[in-house]
């Protein structure tokens, strides 16, 4: 339910300003809203700070922490420190790569230092390197010829030393340069840097023993900031203070009454929003559709003011879908398991709607898989294989299922109580496809059904409604409609149905924009259903995703049981236990990202289409003082 917002304007006296905003963010109640938005921006330097918390935070928190001296350092100072200290580590490990790189295009130099060639010239001993073929080397006449070492397209690189007349060369001789630095000169620079290097990651380790301190200072920060932002929202007025915002309607009445408590003379005002406004959306979810909203948390988006709040249809529909994408019972424990495991990581990492969230997943996968008799892609068809219960010993042959359910043994057991609860399974494959796909699409159509419902609910008394109740009936035609191109056959299709769906058509078409005048009415009302008439057709065939992905999902499954009981044949099983491990991890991992693509889809767009909400609301957060927790703060 989006609860009911009211609106609210104070005025008191400008002296009385912080003692205003020190009671209002005490009680935590208003929503502030701007007068002037352009001006509710807090100071630049507290930005700046808060910015450099934010990114000190980031850095530590990669960082594993060692024990140190404290600091008297400000917070604010040490983060700036910090971003400091690692964006010089980032310079220093560039000129660390660049050095090595260096190094190692200065190996075939071997490791003379340029001054030892400088000394031997001041001797008059003149050293000329020159790049040589290989088979022109033994032309060469010097007093000494040296290879140093290899160079590209079969050259050597040869050291020259001719102190009386002019060494002879041949023509192909390419004169090569000494370079600027040595090889052990740039070694020895590298050796230097990386010492610093491992000097500053110390240095950054200590500094995460602070972590906590700067987590309260981000903490302070942004009360201040939230503080200045209120404090700015207001508007002056000579010897006036006014600030605006929204506040619950249940908890509007103590508004004034607090502010007489506490002492503080202002005129106070409540009313409620009126057309055009915009109020924040809060939220009051039933305890059972709670979990759902994790979802909502995680992708940002809440319905506006004036929409339906659409959690229990979401809470409904989610874990369900969940289940028919993921489809195996095994998998579903896998789920459970894990959730409750990691129940407290979870929690402090999100949520605890999270956690309940993912074991409702987790639980619905369980139950779907349990129904549709798969077991991380074991069915009794493989079971009934495996226990030799086929019609003949050709390989592919059918399953003797009279035989299967009368046989003895372990695989014949399972099987069988596998079968006694697999209500949506069928021994022949082509049929439990079949019966599948046709659960995918009444459920879609279902879904989008209460999509209208809602909106009827929501409209009535109002003629609208009647159109939405077109709108329903459409859809139960549109339902039979497929129903007959898919399993039937567009050929038998009973001519009733298009009229049942001309008629349906005709209440959007005549309640949908109840403008005056018949002419206006017709020609608006027709427009708008010609597109939503065609995506009743589209958003129903959208469901049949739910029986793909289910069915691709269980071929990965069966796909990675063959591969494992090859190699197990041709090797053991515990070669076959990683394949089979990695094979149903990744199955998983696609199914939860099947959920994301497919199932909150679903929900997010041909459900909400249907039920007229497009997700155009912000958060309620009421301005709420918190307790600086270090010194030099503003506030407390």
């Amino acid at each position: 339910m989006i609860v009911s917002m009211s609106r609210a304007h104070i005025v008191a006296r400008k002296g009385d300003q912080e003692q205003l905003l020190d009671h209002l963010g005490r009680l935590g109640l208003l929503h502030v809203e701007p007068v002037d938005p352009h001006n509710a921006v807090p100071e630049p330097a507290t930005l700046q700070e808060m910015a450099d918390l934010n990114r000190a935070v980031q850095i530590l928190s990669a960082i594993p922490p060692q024990k140190g001296p404290g600091t008297d350092q400000r917070p604010v100072d040490t983060a700036r420190g910090v971003i400091r200290l690692e964006a010089g580590l980032r310079e220093k490990e560039s000129r660390l790569k660049a050095l090595y790189q260096q190094a190692r295009e200065l190996a075939l130099w071997g490791n003379v230092r340029r001054q030892e060639l400088l000394q031997l010239k001041d001797m008059g001993i003149i050293v000329h390197f020159f790049a040589v073929p290989e088979s022109r080397i033994p032309d060469i006449e010097a007093e000494c010829v040296e290879v140093v070492g290899d160079l590209q397209g079969g050259r050597r690189l040869v050291a020259v030393v001719r102190r009386k007349g002019t060494a002879a060369l041949p023509e192909e001789a390419e004169l090569m340069r000494i370079p600027q630095q040595d090889r052990p000169s740039v070694l020895a620079m590298a050796a230097q840097v990386d010492a610093e290097i491992k000097a500053d990651s110390r240095r950054l380790a200590r500094l995460a023993g602070q972590m906590t301190a700067l987590e309260r200072a981000q903490a302070a920060l942004a009360a201040d900031l939230e503080y200045q932002i209120a404090r700015q929202s207001g508007l002056v007025l000579g010897d006036l203070f006014a600030v605006q915002g929204w506040i619950p309607s249940h908890r509007a009445e103590g508004l004034a009454s607090g502010l007489r408590e506490v002492q503080i003379p202002a005129a106070v005002e409540i009313r409620d929003a009126r057309q055009g406004e915009h109020p924040p959306s809060l939220i009051r979810y039933p305890l059972w559709a709670r979990p759902v909203k994790a979802l909502f948390d995680l992708l940002g988006t809440l319905p506006g003011y004036r929409e339906m709040d659409l959690s229990p249809f979401f809470m409904a529909a989610l874990p369900l879908f969940a289940a028919m994408l993921i489809g195996d019972a095994g998998y579903g424990v896998c789920i459970t398991l894990t959730t409750l495991l990691f129940s407290r990581q979870i929690s402090r990492r999100s949520s605890k709607e999270t956690v309940r969230l993912l074991a409702a997943f987790g639980l619905a996968t369980l139950a779907w898989g349990v129904l549709t008799a798969n077991y991380f892609g074991i069915t009794p068809e493989t079971l009934a294989r495996a226990g030799g219960f086929t019609e003949s010993s050709r390989a592919g042959a059918p399953v003797d299922y009279p035989a299967l359910s009368s046989g003895t043994g372990g695989y014949a057991r399972i099987a069988q109580i596998m079968g006694w609860a697999a209500l949506l399974w069928r021994p022949d494959p082509e049929a439990h496809r079949f019966l599948i796909l046709k659960a995918s699409l009444v459920v879609g159509c279902l879904h989008l059904i209460s999509a209208h419902v809602r909106r009827l609910l929501a409209l009535f008394p109002d003629q609208r409604a009647l159109a939405e109740l077109g709108w329903i009936v459409v859809l139960g035609d549109m339902l039979v409609l497929i129903w007959y191109l898919l399993f039937i056959g567009a050929d038998q299709l009973p001519s009733g149905v298009w009229w049942v769906l001309l008629g349906a058509l005709l209440l959007p078409v005549w309640f949908g924009r109840p403008v005056k005048g018949v002419g206006r009415r017709a020609s608006f009302g027709l427009a708008s259903s010609l597109l939503p008439l065609v995506s009743t057709f589209s958003d129903t065939m959208s469901y049949l995703r739910l029986f793909a992905v289910g069915m691709a999902s269980y071929y990965i499954a069966m796909a990675f049981n063959l591969l494992g009981a090859r190699i197990a044949d041709g090797a053991t099983w515990f070669a076959a236990g990683p394949v089979l491990v990695f094979g149903h991890g990744l199955n998983m991992g696609l199914a939860g990202i099947a959920i994301f693509a497919h199932g909150v889809r679903l929900n997010m767009l041909e459900f909400s289409n249907n039920a007229g909400v497009e997700w155009s609301g912000y958060a309620y957060r009421p301005f709420a003082l918190r307790k600086p927790d270090f010194a030099g703060d503003k506030r407390s």
